[in-house]
């Protein structure tokens, strides 16, 4: 393992202000090497842009590149403007069965490919049971189990044979929320029983497919954990997805900026807690300043012994070996695949124009 400090940055992923590589995030990777960086609107350009900047990005360590992860679901949660193609929600995509479902989960990861982003933050595993969910809703694939399940991992491996990594969320369960938790902490009451045959079903069968990562959701269960939310919750992550789900990938946590999470514990207190739950990867998607406190803190509390080193150095193994898998599977494709006829005839065909 490298540094103390060095093995911490891996445990990271931030974000950065504008749609270059610019000086301050050179400066903060020069100090806190991340696992990589999450784009957002702000960051989005034409396709030759966005290539040259996620080069940019890979660039900062040529022997073993930063991730480029990207939200790109379909409907609301899209990130980048024409000529990619915008296709509809999973839930639209989903009616028009599996085939279609492969079909677009390709088509968009062969654009991401061509602008040579790792990592997709998709497919949402959620069931959409609760028709009051301000947050869920149509981005999940079904409104039962089965039918969430099987759309996301049919998502899921036709963008893994494209060489992307994918990251299902939001663990256990995001679909019964009705409130939204960039806003606020919202609670699931639902007994173990309906817990575990509706919201942790997905999450299973995700487990059994090998998916490589998982985020959690800042979501409190009270039948789990009747303290602490998921992204924080050792019996959530460590004895529940650990133990008896047996999943072996990455657990990402959700973005750590977010009102669940930022309006009760300190960057600093909130990176170390999901750490200490059980989360391989910590996500600051924005604020720099609150990316380099809790890197300070996490070293501190290694130091300190509130973190065991052997805690750290599971993560850091788990982490660096995804980001070694894209290495060898990453598959470039031309720009000119991006908002392609075959695209745009496909995503008419699920638009039903």
């Amino acid at each position: 393992m490298p540094t103390l400090r060095s093995a911490v940055a891996r445990l990271f992923l931030g974000g950065l202000p504008g749609p270059a590589l610019d000086g301050d995030t050179r400066r903060l990777y020069a100090d806190v090497p991340l696992a990589g960086v999450t784009l957002f609107r702000q960051n989005a350009g034409d396709p030759a842009s966005m290539r040259a900047l996620t080069r940019d990005l890979h660039g900062l360590d040529a022997e073993l590149p930063p991730l480029v992860a990207i939200d790109h679901e379909g409907g609301r949660v899209h990130r980048l403007a024409p000529p990619f193609t915008h296709f509809p929600p999973a839930a639209t995509v989903a009616a028009h069965g599996p085939r279609i479902v492969r079909a677009v989960a390709t088509a968009m990861a062969r654009e991401l490919a061509a602008i040579e982003i790792d990592l997709t933050f998709a497919p949402v595993l959620d069931v959409a049971s609760n028709r009051a969910n301000p947050i869920i809703g149509d981005r999940a694939y079904g409104t039962t189990p089965d039918a969430a399940a099987s759309g996301a991992l049919a998502a899921f491996r036709a963008t893994r044979a494209v060489g992307l990594l994918t990251c299902g969320k939001h663990f256990p369960g995001h679909g019964d929320t009705a409130t939204d938790s960039h806003l606020e902490l919202p609670v699931v009451d639902r007994n173990r029983r309906t817990l575990n045959a509706i919201e942790i079903a997905p999450f299973r069968r995700a487990v059994a497919a090998h998916i490589p990562m998982l985020m959690t959701a800042h979501v409190r269960y009270p039948a789990l954990d009747p303290t602490l939310p998921a992204t924080l919750s050792p019996v959530l992550l460590t004895q529940l997805l650990r133990g008896r789900l047996g999943f072996r990938g990455v657990i990402a946590s959700d973005d750590l900026e977010m009102r669940a999470i930022a309006d009760r514990w300190s960057a600093g207190e909130a990176a170390i807690r999901a750490l200490a739950a059980g989360c391989d990867l910590v996500l600051f998607c924005h604020r720099q300043d609150w990316l380099r406190t809790a890197v300070d803190a996490v070293e501190q509390a290694v130091g300190s012994g509130r973190l065991p080193e052997e805690r750290i150095a599971e993560a850091y193994r788990r982490v660096t070996k995804l980001m070694r898998w894209r290495q060898r599977h990453a598959r470039r494709e031309p720009l000119s695949v991006i908002g392609c006829p075959a695209h745009a005839r496909l995503n008419a065909t699920v638009r039903g124009s």
